[in-house]
């Protein structure tokens, strides 16, 4: 899948809402929810931008931003992490994300979506891509994902880099979207239930 351009990252000020008191936390669970992603080319942001938008409008706060510009995951409860296959595997820097923040992960709910499908990819394509997805996924032992999504990807034969843009089977292919952007905020929209942290019971 042809991703996107890094974006630096903004931090974000501290806000009464992030720094609520633990007996406040006790009433009203907040979820707070980074949509973090890896990209080249742009696609990969465009998708966790719709990710994060389709969050806000069911009540969540959500940000989207590059893993590279993602230092602490303390202001957050949930994690959606979206990267690219490339060969086979997962973007090196998602899976940078995973080793650095796992002890953060492991505490919160994490759901995953990757692209790789492009051009006339028929229904053994998406299984070959799943497949790989499980398999880079099974590296990391210690994480469970409430949900993984394979959704399709843009190619753009003009923006290849090297080695990629030596290759003639891929410069004489012509340019594709498989995303589906109502697929893409469906799975979006059945995420809010399971982004959700167990509730803290009053008095525990």
């Amino acid at each position: 899948m042809a991703n996107g351009q890094e974006l630096t990252a903004k931090s974000r000020p501290p806000t009464a809402d992030r720094r609520t008191p633990k007996a406040d936390c006790r009433k009203q669970t907040l979820v707070s929810v980074l949509v973090a992603y890896a990209t080249r080319h742009g696609a990969t942001r465009e998708i966790a931008e719709a990710v994060a938008a389709s969050l806000r409008a069911d009540g969540l706060e959500a940000d989207a931003l590059p893993v590279k510009g993602v230092r602490s995951l303390d202001e957050y409860t949930a994690v959606v992490l979206g990267a690219p296959l490339y060969m086979f595997h997962l973007h090196a820097d998602a899976r940078r994300f995973l080793s650095r923040h796992r002890r953060a992960l492991e505490e919160m709910p994490v759901a995953v979506f990757a692209g790789g499908p492009y051009g006339e990819a028929g229904e053994e394509v998406w299984r070959e891509v799943r497949a790989s997805l499980d398999k880079e996924l099974a590296k990391f032992a210690w994480l469970s994902p409430v949900s993984v999504e394979v959704v399709g990807g843009r190619f753009d034969p003009t923006a290849l880099r090297f080695p990629w843009s030596w290759l003639p089977a891929l410069k004489g292919m012509p340019a594709s979207d498989l995303r589906d952007w109502e697929a893409i905020r469906a799975w979006a929209g059945a995420l809010v239930a399971r982004l959700h942290p167990e509730p803290v019971r009053e008095g525990v």
